[in-house]
């Protein structure tokens, strides 16, 4: 079981839980004393988890503990060389070019997973989603929020730039001169703009934050895994497809997979 598989130490260094619970797994981020603050071990947990999830696991709910999801990056990064055994910015400016960009690749690589087409992953957001962790929420497919909740991308007013995957899905999702504004002004942005902006999918009391992703996740899980997997991915391709003929060949494509994989169903029935 996926679990089992993840090192329970590198997920207590990290900060992270796991459960699996039929075909739905629940990532939160538990740092609530912190705010949930990411520090490099935190982005180690998420690439394991993701490497380790088995194909059962249809739906990926990822959450923060306490009243904030995330606040972004531990501070102790900005003024430590290392943080707990992990590289901290000074550390990683000491670091060769090729060293530092592959451990940058690498935390990446914490976040890129979930959007990977397997499985529809859910952000629940309640309370801050600062800097990394307003970029961990644009991660994944869908958004459901509380209405207290906050977004922020605050690095660039720190002196440095969203690199952990955020700024192709903001991008996609408000358009370039929004993105803009957005990350250069580090602004608050509310829930109910995010629900304007088309940031999030649903805003929702804090009460029944829950429940509304317990119903979500519960109707992307219905429809059969490999008619989610290619609409996914589909989805994911169409805003790089320059050429519309482009999508309609990839949705030929996908359509007859799925036709020849339901064929070979009803003959085996």
């Amino acid at each position: 079981m996926a679990e089992s598989m993840v090192d329970a130490g590198l997920l207590d260094r990290g900060g992270v839980g796991l459960t699996i619970r039929g075909r739905r797994a629940t990532i939160t981020l538990n740092r609530p004393d912190k705010l949930n603050a990411q520090t490099p071990h935190t982005w180690q947990a998420l690439r394991e988890i993701g490497r380790c999830l088995g194909a059962e696991v249809r739906v990926v709910v990822l959450r923060g503990a306490g009243r904030a999801f995330s606040a972004g990056l531990d501070r102790r990064l900005f003024t430590a060389a290392e943080v707990d055994g992990a590289p901290g910015l000074a550390g990683l400016a000491r670091r060769p070019t090729e060293q530092a960009d592959a451990e940058i690749a690498g935390y990446q690589q914490g976040f890129s997973w979930l959007r990977e087409p397997d499985r529809v992953t859910i952000a629940a957001v309640r309370g801050h989603a600062i800097g990394a962790g307003f970029q961990l929420a644009l991660a994944c497919d869908l958004r459901v929020v509380a209405a207290d909740a906050s977004f922020r991308m605050a690095e660039t007013g720190l002196g440095l730039v969203p690199d952990l995957g955020g700024t192709l899905p903001l991008v996609r999702t408000v358009g370039y001169a929004r993105a803009v504004e957005i990350c250069l002004t580090g602004r608050e942005i509310l829930a109910v703009e995010a629900l304007r902006l088309g940031l999030v999918n649903a805003v929702v009391e804090p009460e029944r934050l829950d429940v509304a992703v317990d119903e979500l996740a519960e109707a992307v899980a219905r429809p059969p895994l490999g008619a989610v997997r290619e609409t996914l991915a589909l989805l994911a391709q169409a805003d790089e497809a320059v050429d519309p003929e482009q999508q309609l060949a990839a949705e030929r494509a996908a359509q007859l997979r799925r036709i020849a994989e339901l064929a070979a169903q009803l003959e085996s029935e």
